[in-house]
C-alpha cells in the first residue's frame, strides 16, 4: 500500500504525523511525504520541519492519500498544483482521506459534493460550501473517502483505515504497538464538554 501525505506551508504536524505513525507501523505500507517540490516544509507553529522526499509528479497514483490540515490550509486552497494533484490522484486511489481542515482541500478538489464529512469542530459549517453534509464525528467514511475531525483524530482515522484496508487484527496490533490508549487528563476535548469561555480560548490558539 503506497500512502502519500502532501505537505504545504503551515500544516499542523500531528495531522500528518498521527496517521503517518499508524500507517507506517503496518506491514506492507510505505508512507511518503510529498509536496510541489521535494524538500523541507515547516508546520504552522514555525518550529517543526518535515521533509517531502518526493514531488507530486513523482507520485501521481498512490493507493492512499492523507491530506493534513493547519493554518496554512486556507492558502493551500488556492494552490492549483495541490488541488489538481488531489483531484487526479483520487481517480486512482483506493482511499482518499483528510485530517482536520484538510477536508476543505478535498472539497476544493470537488470530492465532497453530496457526501457526509467531518473536520475540526470550528470549521464544520465550512464543509457546506463544498456541497457536503457536516457530521460532528471523529471519523466519517463515505465509500473510499474518509475524513477525520481535528488533529488528534488522525490517529483514529489511521487505525480505521488499517482495519478497512487490511484487517482488524492488523489495526489492533498497530494500536498496541504505538500504545494508543488515550486517557486525557481533562474531559474537554469537544465544544460540548468545554467549560464556559474555553471555546474562545481554543480558537485564539488556532488562528
Amino acid at each position: 500500500m503506497q500512502v502519500a501525505i502532501p505537505l504545504y506551508p503551515r500544516f499542523t504536524a500531528l495531522d500528518a504525523v498521527g496517521p503517518y505513525t499508524a500507517l507506517a507501523f503496518a506491514p506492507g505500507y510505505t508512507v511518503t511525504f510529498v509536496a510541489a517540490e521535494a524538500g523541507p516544509v515547516t508546520d504552522d507553529r514555525g518550529t517543526l520541519t518535515l521533509t517531502a522526499t518526493a514531488s507530486y509528479d513523482d507520485l501521481p497514483r498512490p493507493d492512499m492519500i492523507v491530506v493534513p490540515g493547519g493554518v496554512g490550509t486556507f492558502d493551500a486552497l488556492k494552490d492549483e498544483a495541490l488541488i489538481r494533484w488531489v483531484r487526479e490522484a483520487h481517480e486512482h486511489t483506493r482511499w482518499t482521506t483528510s485530517v482536520c481542515s484538510g477536508a476543505l482541500v478535498l472539497g476544493a478538489a470537488g470530492l465532497l459534493k453530496g457526501l457526509t464529512a467531518t473536520t475540526h469542530w470550528a470549521l464544520l459549517d465550512s464543509l457546506k460550501q463544498y456541497g457536503a453534509e457536516p457530521l460532528s464525528e471523529r471519523v466519517v467514511t463515505e465509500g473510499k473517502i474518509v475524513t477525520a475531525a481535528g488533529v488528534s483524530a488522525g490517529i483514529d482515522m489511521g487505525l480505521t483505515l488499517l482495519a478497512q484496508a487490511s484487517d482488524e487484527v492488523t489495526a489492533q496490533a498497530v494500536q498496541l504497538a504505538i500504545e494508543y490508549d488515550p486517557r486525557p487528563p481533562f474531559d474537554c476535548g469537544s465544544p460540548g464538554k468545554a467549560p464556559e469561555g474555553m471555546v474562545e480560548r481554543a480558537i485564539n490558539l488556532i488562528v
